[in-house]
């Protein structure tokens, strides 16, 4: 494997530039410095960045396929060998300020025995863990326990707004127990956070299980076997997902059921109240013709009798529907 000095990425313009120091902390990156398999590079790039973007397509160290992802041009989810590296296209929560958590981030990376090349655009805050483990001492030792470390942080971060997703769904079917119908667009936004994380998760969880069959020197049998937990973990989480979807769906069914009884019951009262007062409306229709003169106009109590009569019908119409059993 041909030595890999610093100076190579001299003007690269990283956003990050680490060397591992093989303990579980880092040096900073020197031009004079050599990758090994004790002290590998560490260098994270964003690819919308010209100088980035420059020395990425112009670097002998990848082929035009890892050049293409690593500048973002290749979206899909991918695991590629390349010689003794791999490329990894993973996708994390967006947990960056004014954006929503569904609004996936998407980083590519790098990775063999000396160097680990990781891209993005959008911040991605899941590497906060890994680097603040780094600065802590107690990080990554190698590539493959960086790839571990990675995957987990990522992992924890999807276990988490699982875990809120649930407790949101049973906020809300109470709501819906209780009779209550949730604001317009609330479930739609829970739904569509449920499918889009679960779309996008599923494909990263064979990644994952993928590596650990892969034959890579800088894996050994304790990463292997980390990575293999951390795949059934977002697995489970995907399960949960599964489950988050049929939840929804009754409680879709059980709001649309709520709106056609309460519907319902106001075209049946609506119906009522019209029953209740068809007879008055018929007999001051049948009055208010009018081509004779008004009947009783002469008597000077025709419309205080008139009015109790037609009270005394409202009544007995009432008394009707009661004992019928329609009210």
């Amino acid at each position: 494997m041909a030595l890999i000095y610093g100076s190579l990425f001299q003007s690269s313009s990283p956003v990050h530039a680490f060397q591992l120091n093989g303990d579980g902390g880092f040096f900073p990156l020197d031009v004079n410095a050599s990758a090994t398999q004790q002290n590998p590079f560490w260098l994270h790039y964003d690819y919308k960045n010209r100088d980035s973007e420059k020395w990425i397509e112009g670097s002998e160290l990848f082929n035009e396929q890892v050049k293409s992802a690593l500048c973002g041009h290749a979206g899909r989810w991918r695991i590629l060998r390349v010689g003794d590296g791999v490329l990894l296209t993973l996708q994390t929560l967006n947990t960056n300020v004014g954006q929503r958590p569904e609004q996936l981030v998407a980083f590519r990376v790098f990775i063999n025995g000396l160097i680990i090349i990781s891209s993005r655009h959008r911040k991605v805050n899941s590497l906060d863990t890994v680097i603040t483990d780094l600065q802590e001492g107690v990080g990554a030792e190698s590539t493959g326990d960086w790839l571990v470390a990675v995957a987990d942080a990522i992992t924890d971060e999807i276990s988490d707004f699982t875990d809120t997703l649930h407790e949101r769904l049973i906020e809300m079917e109470d709501f819906i127990l209780n009779g209550e119908i949730p604001e317009r667009g609330e479930l739609a936004l829970l739904r569509k956070q449920i499918i889009v994380i679960r779309r996008y998760m599923a494909p990263q969880r064979d990644m994952l299980a993928r590596m650990t069959t892969e034959k890579l020197l800088w894996l050994d049998e304790t990463d292997r076997r980390r990575l293999q937990e951390i795949s059934d973990r977002l697995g489970r989480c995907i399960e949960d997902l599964d489950g988050f979807v049929s939840r929804t769906a009754i409680m879709s069914d059980e709001i649309t059921n709520m709106m056609t009884e309460m519907m319902n019951r106001r075209i049946y009262t609506m119906s009522l109240l019209a029953m209740i007062f068809l007879p008055t409306t018929f007999l001051t229709g049948l009055f208010g013709v009018n081509l004779g003169g008004i009947p009783g106009n002469e008597f000077r109590f025709a419309f205080s009798v008139f009015c109790f009569l037609l009270a005394a019908l409202i009544g007995t119409v009432f008394w009707w529907l009661r004992r019928s059993r329609w009210l």
